[in-house]
């Protein structure tokens, strides 16, 4: 176990540089930061003052070793828009986007379990005819479209909820369900699958045949035996949770980490560029790297293989 954890924390350690090497390029071909930082009235010497000023005109390797030695520090230094450190920038619109995601897990993962189990319940019935429609539009309509549908009807033409920002509780739902949208299809899927390979098994049926609640048969024992893969599926898709926030926070205006990367990309922002999808990368990376332990603890064969 020791050599899987070893050989899997390496692998995300060359991943994490080859991210950071990936970063630091793409942030520069975005153009020349400082054309946005100079007014229009600068001189010439104005102009190369604040590229000295910084760092710009140093060559590129010693401007990547700069940031990296930042990275590993964390000090990835000031913000050119914000003009404050980039860090706390970032970790000021951190939490919010963290409080989405858990709702939208939360949104997921209910909505996921009982329609799935619904679905394996009484295969071919309506509660099986709606497991299989939720699975389809979510593979169908992409979170974004949905997002923009909630907003024309539930804000627009019913006025029953706020259009954007995050003030009080009713802001979450439409950007929540929109983020959960394509996990939670995912989870019908699964679940419903799974649940229809155990609900055939010897033990669910002589479950049956004590007498047991039909409602005991389900949850306690076909859903217990049905759930390794379920948490597994779950487990990744937090990640879709965090990397998908990008497009349903600027849609719904939500103050967090995707909207905060998009308003630095198009502010040629190269400290905050460089570290909001450092560490977000970083931590998805590490995300990743805990399921992989955790299904090998739970399962040898991983580690085996």
């Amino acid at each position: 176990m020791a050599r899987y954890i070893l050989s899997r924390g390496i692998q995300s350690v060359v991943t994490i540089l080859g991210i950071s090497i990936v970063v630091f390029a793409l942030a520069r071909l975005s153009g020349d930061a400082s054309a946005l930082l100079v007014p229009p009235e600068a001189t010439a010497e104005d102009r190369e003052a604040i590229k000295e000023s910084l760092g710009l005109n140093d060559p590129v390797i010693v401007q990547y070793g700069i940031f990296l030695k930042g990275a590993l520090t964390l000090d990835f230094g000031d913000s050119f828009s914000y003009g404050d450190d980039a860090l706390s920038v970032y970790m000021n619109r951190f939490p919010n986007t963290i409080q989405l995601a858990l709702v939208a897990a939360a949104f997921a993962a209910i909505g996921g379990l009982l329609v799935g189990v619904g679905g394996a319940v009484r295969p071919g019935g309506i509660g099986d005819r709606i497991a299989n429609f939720v699975a389809l539009m979510g593979q169908a309509v992409p979170s974004f479209v949905l997002g923009i549908l909630m907003i024309w009807l539930f804000a627009v033409d019913l006025g029953w909820l706020p259009t954007s920002g995050k003030a009080g509780p009713e802001t979450y739902i439409m950007p929540a369900v929109a983020l959960a949208w394509y996990s939670m299809a995912a989870l019908v899927r699964m679940t419903r699958s799974s649940m229809l390979d155990v609900m055939d098994t010897e033990f669910v049926r002589l479950a049956r045949l004590k007498g047991l609640p039909e409602r005991t048969v389900i949850w306690k024992h076909a859903f217990r035996n049905a759930l390794l893969p379920i948490l597994t599926l779950f487990s990744l898709q937090f990640v879709v949770f965090f990397s998908g926030s990008v497009i349903i926070e600027n849609i719904f205006a939500w103050p967090g980490i995707g909207q905060l990367s998009i308003q630095a990309i198009q502010a040629r922002d190269y400290p905050l560029v460089q570290t909001i999808v450092f560490i977000s990368s970083t931590l998805l990376v590490l995300m990743n790297l805990s399921v992989d332990v955790l299904y090998a603890l739970i399962d040898p064969r991983i580690r085996l293989s």
